[in-house]
C-alpha cells in the first residue's frame, strides 16, 4: 500500500514578544528536533478523504464534518483541482499546543507537504507559506506572519512590523534571515497551561492603553535586549543570548505575562546555571526557554522538573547562515 511522510519543524521565538506587535522586531527560529507529521495512505475506494488525529483524539470526514484541518484541505484540493480523493490523512505532533511553539503553523506546513507528495504537484515555498498564512488566518484571526515564514521556509528570521504609509496605506512586515554564527543548547519546559494569544495580546493592548508612556517605553527596552539577542546569535555567543534572555525575561514580567510558576521555571533554571531563561510566545502560561552550556544541560532538566514544569525538552539550535540577506 502506498504511503507517503512529511514533516516540519515547530518555532520558537526568542526575543521581542509583545513588542512585535508595536514595531519593534522579534527574533524566531525553527525547531527540527520539535515537529509535526502528516502521513497520507490509500483508502477505499468511494470513502473519500477521512483525516485521523490521534494526538486529540480526533477524527472527521472531508465534505460532512467541521474542522479547521478540513478546511486546509478543501484549499489545498480547490487550488489543486483535484476532486474528493479517497486517502487517509493521519496527522501527529510533538509540539505542545497553544504554546507558542506554532503547532498549527507546522501541522498545517507538514499538511501541505505531505499532499504535494501525494499528488506529485510541485509547488514553490513561497505557495506553501501562502496556503500555511490563510491556514492560520481561521485558526488566529489576524496571525503576524512569524509562524508561517519560519516554518515553512525552515529558517531563522528577524521579523518586524512597519508602521503605515504616508498615505495610510498598510506596509507589509520587514523579514530578514537571520545568522546563527554556532549551534546553540537549550532547554524548553512546558507549563501546562495553555495560552491563547489572542487573550495575552488583548491583556497588554489593555494596560498598555491605560499607561501608554509606561508600556512604550518597556517595548522599547525588548526592542533593545532583541538587538543584543541578534547580536549574540550573529556572533554564537551563548552566554550573552543568556543574559539578553534575562533582561527580556524582566521586562516581560513588567509588563504583566509571566506568572508565579513560570517565574519558579525562571529561577529554577537560572539557579542550575542556565546563562538566562525566559517566556518564548505570549506567556500568561505557555513555554519558556533556558539558554545553557551543554555540560549543565542536565542540571537544568532536572531543576525544571522539579520545579512543576510538565514536560521538558532538551533541544539544539543549529548554526545558520542565510543564502542571502534579501528582505521578502
Amino acid at each position: 500500500m502506498r504511503t507517503i511522510q512529511a514533516h516540519a519543524s515547530a518555532k520558537l521565538i526568542l526575543a521581542g514578544e509583545h513588542a512585535v506587535v508595536y514595531n519593534r522586531p522579534a527574533l524566531a527560529v525553527p525547531l527540527p528536533d520539535v515537529r509535526a507529521s502528516v502521513q497520507i495512505t490509500a483508502g477505499q475506494s468511494g470513502s473519500g478523504c477521512q483525516l485521523h488525529m490521534p494526538d486529540v483524539h480526533r477524527s472527521a470526514h472531508y465534505g460532512s464534518d467541521q474542522d479547521p484541518l478540513l478546511e486546509l484541505v478543501d484549499d489545498i484540493l480547490k487550488a489543486w483541482h483535484i476532486a474528493n480523493p479517497d486517502i487517509i490523512i493521519t496527522v501527529e505532533s510533538d509540539i505542545p499546543i497553544a504554546s507558542g511553539m506554532g503547532s498549527g503553523a507546522a501541522v498545517a506546513t507538514a499538511m501541505v507537504r505531505a499532499c504535494a507528495l501525494w499528488f506529485k504537484h510541485m509547488q514553490t515555498t513561497d505557495q506553501l507559506a501562502a496556503m500555511v498564512f490563510r491556514s492560520e488566518q481561521r485558526l488566529h484571526g489576524t496571525p503576524s506572519g512569524i509562524d508561517n515564514t519560519v516554518i515553512a521556509y525552515d529558517q531563522p528570521i528577524r521579523f518586524c512590523r512597519r508602521p503605515p504609509a504616508a498615505d495610510g496605506s498598510p506596509q507589509s512586515a520587514a523579514i530578514d534571515p537571520l545568522t546563527l554564527g554556532a549551534a546553540f543548547t537549550i532547554v524548553i519546559a512546558d507549563t501546562g497551561v495553555r495560552s491563547p494569544t489572542h487573550l495575552a495580546v488583548a491583556g497588554v493592548r489593555s494596560r498598555r492603553d491605560a499607561d501608554p508612556a509606561k508600556y512604550d517605553a518597556l517595548f522599547d527596552a525588548i526592542g533593545a535586549a532583541t538587538a543584543v539577542a541578534q547580536m549574540a546569535l550573529t556572533q554564537g555567543d551563548a552566554a550573552l543570548l543568556g543574559m539578553a534572555a534575562r533582561q527580556n525575561q524582566s521586562f516581560l514580567q513588567s509588563i504583566g505575562v509571566s506568572t508565579p510558576l513560570i517565574d519558579a521555571l525562571v529561577d529554577a533554571a537560572n539557579g542550575a546555571g542556565a546563562y538566562g531563561t525566559k517566556i518564548s510566545g505570549a506567556g500568561v502560561g505557555g513555554i519558556i526557554y533556558a539558554v545553557v552550556a551543554p555540560s549543565r544541560r542536565d542540571a537544568v532538566v532536572v531543576a525544571l522538573r522539579e520545579a512543576g514544569a510538565r514536560s521538558v525538552m532538551p533541544t539544539t539550535i543549529a548554526a545558520y547562515l542565510p543564502a542571502s540577506a534579501t528582505t521578502r
